[in-house]
């Protein structure tokens, strides 16, 4: 029958195809890797970034570097990383702003993360600590709820500004528990802080690393931490969640893309490459003196969690009506 050599030519193709990515996996890396930050150098994404770059580079035997390419909330390092030949020479230090609250908040850059990237690996989260000024009568998050509800819109809270992560918690936060308060954006987190000490505002979600401190010191007071549990650094901090927020999680999380299209082959080789990094007793000492909890997994979960993550971030920007003015 005339189709039989048709099913042979494309059986002799798809298997030369395979062959061919297999062979380029096998030869992969033959040169120096791209680790791109979207934000500045010396943040804390820039940190996570250099600890992980130093760990990949002696595991995949090539050098990896850094790359920092700033603006517009960290879409500008997304693009170039979205638009790159998709190799695996050209990868992002994604967050869940560059991965999930960006896009949504800049439409107009035309960044779908969920068409644009294959996810290689997460690296890790921070959780952050809901602290408030000594003075403010709520002590715990029920008590909070409550106070929000007997005077809707007149608790100001603060953050490092419009779509942050600690103002996307608060956000998320007063939708669940059907509360509504004042945002108060600053331009970084450091002012907000000291205007929740010097009782300016009343209170905020803060990265954890940053405010503990000052509530060891007496400065804030702690309500909860952001995480789905308690953190081994504040073991006596309850998490949202069991104050009365059921299933609340929010913090910042760190995660390795590709542009999409790159080769499974080399997306397998970066994931075990990171894994074997993230195992190593000195680095994930290093990540976790930042503040960083270490998770490492598999590329299809971590698409599975970036989707999940825009899902639900993209409820909070429409529901609590959230736009950059």
């Amino acid at each position: 029958m005339r189709f039989v050599p048709l099913v042979r030519a494309l059986c002799a193709a798809a298997a030369a195809c395979v062959l061919a990515s297999g062979a380029e996996a096998a030869a992969w890396p033959a040169r120096q890797i791209s680790l791109v930050v979207p934000f500045a150098a010396g943040g804390g994404v820039d940190n996570v970034a250099r600890v992980l770059a130093a760990g990949l580079s002696k595991e995949l035997k090539q050098s990896v570097i850094v790359e920092n390419r700033t603006g517009a909330g960290g879409l500008i390092g997304g693009k170039y990383v979205a638009d790159a030949r998709p190799d695996g020479y050209t990868l992002l230090m994604g967050t869940q702003t560059t991965l999930a609250v960006a896009p949504l908040l800049h439409p107009d850059a035309g960044l779908d993360p969920l068409k644009a990237y294959a996810g290689i690996s997460k690296v890790g989260s921070s959780p952050l600590l809901l602290v408030a000024n000594p003075k403010f009568p709520a002590r715990t998050v029920q008590e909070l709820v409550a106070l929000a509800k007997k005077e809707p819109g007149k608790i100001n809270y603060g953050s490092g500004g419009v779509g942050t992560t600690p103002h996307m918690a608060m956000a998320l936060l007063a939708l669940d528990a059907g509360i509504r308060m004042t945002h108060v954006p600053y331009k970084g987190e450091q002012p907000a802080l000291t205007d929740t000490i010097g009782n300016q505002i009343s209170l905020m979600f803060s990265n954890l690393p940053v405010s503990l401190p000052l509530v060891l010191g007496g400065k804030l007071r702690a309500l909860a931490v952001s995480s789905a549990a308690r953190v081994p650094a504040a073991p006596d901090i309850p998490t949202v969640a069991e104050s009365g927020i059921a299933g609340f999680e929010a913090g910042t999380w760190f995660a390795v893309v590709a542009p999409k299209g790159t080769p499974p082959g080399v997306v397998q080789i970066l994931n075990r490459g990171i894994d074997r990094a993230l195992q190593d007793p000195k680095l994930r000492s290093t990540l976790q003196n930042q503040g960083v909890t270490v998770q490492a997994g598999s590329a299809q979960d971590l698409d599975g969690y970036i989707e999940s993550e825009y899902r639900k971030w993209a409820r909070v920007v429409k529901n609590a009506h959230i736009n950059i003015q």
